[in-house]
């Protein structure tokens, strides 16, 4: 049989191979993160007719004739370029920005995917919406476990923040120095034990001959006692005073005329708080805020790094699995050693070029049309061979 049959026919199967890797491409232009393949051909053996000659005295050297029987598809490759960010505005959709895929956990095997779309379930897992767990580091008291073996990255829905007591607090503002003899002023703040148990501190201001005299009490019954002293409006003594375990800090209170500012600028204890929301920050770090004002990291997303992302599986769902030509997963901190920086609130969209996909499938279409005509002028070959005898 003639040779072009078969040139003719692998040329259809090569083809057809650039056609539905083109449609698949098509077909999750919308697919979050999904990566565009291509195909790469390559010629296949060739028949040696006639080999090479040497150069002699009298005659120069020969090329070596060959005919080729075909070609074939070499290999199938993935383009890793980053797709454009495509903002949602939901917390848990999470985008890498750089290289580095997020690990997750399908049925006890790793996989790591670029589509961060992530979901908390009822146990405050990540998930996918294949149902994947993300993988990271989870934090205790607050300080991320980094380091150690990945676990399912969890949002401690009933995490409690602790309480802390007041140990100190500060007065701001200004107390008027034209105030008559005996004018008062009362400014109150909450205070808290070690338990978050709250309760009233208030400060008594007193204009005095020499200044303002202060009183301090609590609700416990704690009492305490001062003056304060200006100097064209400068605070000169009576900076402190201490109330049931409360250091109160007067140093910054001035005494000029006509302003009446004074007032608690702040204290550092709290209540006990439970989780209402949390945030991402660019290093994948997830940082719980709890009602009583207090921010604590819950976690911290992993991601890893190939020599070779190119070696990869595609495990279907958007996932991808080590192979033995992608290298070992690097684990690492977005941010860290070539790994990208995280996004919250938006996705990753397809890199898929339509403008060069819809090329593609011209190209693939006149390809195919081409080699189906070369199977069909050698079959009117093989007829006209046939036809010499009737």
């Amino acid at each position: 049989m003639l040779r072009s049959l078969y040139s003719g026919i692998s040329g259809l199967r090569s083809h057809q191979t650039m056609l539905d890797v083109t449609g698949n491409n098509i077909a999750n232009v919308n697919t979050t993160a999904f990566k565009s393949g291509a195909v790469q051909f390559q010629d296949t053996l060739s028949q040696l007719v006639q080999g090479a000659g040497g150069p002699q005295a009298q005659t120069g050297g020969t090329n070596p004739a060959q005919i080729g029987l075909g070609v074939l598809v070499a290999g199938i490759s993935t383009n890793f370029t980053q797709g454009a960010a495509q903002a949602t505005g939901r917390a848990t959709d999470i985008m890498i920005n750089g290289d580095g895929f997020f690990v997750v956990n399908v049925g006890g095997q790793t996989q790591y995917t670029r589509a961060g779309s992530f979901d908390p379930d009822a146990d405050g897992r990540l998930v996918g919406p294949g149902g994947a767990i993300l993988q990271g580091w989870n934090a205790v008291n607050g300080v991320v476990q980094q380091g150690g073996a990945l676990g399912d990255v969890t949002i401690p829905l009933k995490a409690v923040a602790p309480a802390s007591a007041t140990t100190g607090a500060s007065v701001s503002g200004n107390l008027p120095s034209g105030a008559a003899v005996g004018d008062q002023l009362v400014r109150d703040v909450k205070v808290y034990d070690a338990n978050g148990a709250a309760r009233d501190l208030t400060l008594t201001f007193t204009k005095s001959a020499t200044g303002w005299d202060v009183a301090g009490s609590d609700a416990n019954g704690a009492t305490a006692t001062g003056a304060l002293a200006f100097t064209n409006g400068v605070l000169t003594s009576g900076g402190t005073l201490a109330i049931g375990g409360v250091n109160v800090d007067l140093s910054t209170v001035t005494g000029y005329a006509d302003l009446t500012t004074v007032a608690f600028k702040d204290q550092n204890g709290k209540q006990a708080g439970t989780l209402q929301s949390f945030t991402l920050s660019k290093d994948g770090t997830l940082i719980g805020l709890f009602s009583n004002g207090d921010k604590q990291a819950v976690g911290r997303i992993a991601l890893a790094t190939f020599v070779n992302p190119g070696g990869l599986e595609k495990a279907g769902g958007s996932t991808y699995r080590q192979s033995v030509n992608s290298g070992n997963a690097q684990l690492g901190g977005p941010g860290e050693g070539g790994l990208g920086t995280l996004q919250g609130g938006s996705l990753e969209m397809s890199n898929v070029d339509l403008s060069q996909e819809f090329t593609n499938l011209i190209v693939a279409q006149r390809g195919f049309q081409a080699n189906a005509r070369i199977i069909t002028t050698s079959d009117e070959v093989l007829q006209e061979l046939t036809n010499l005898k009737r």
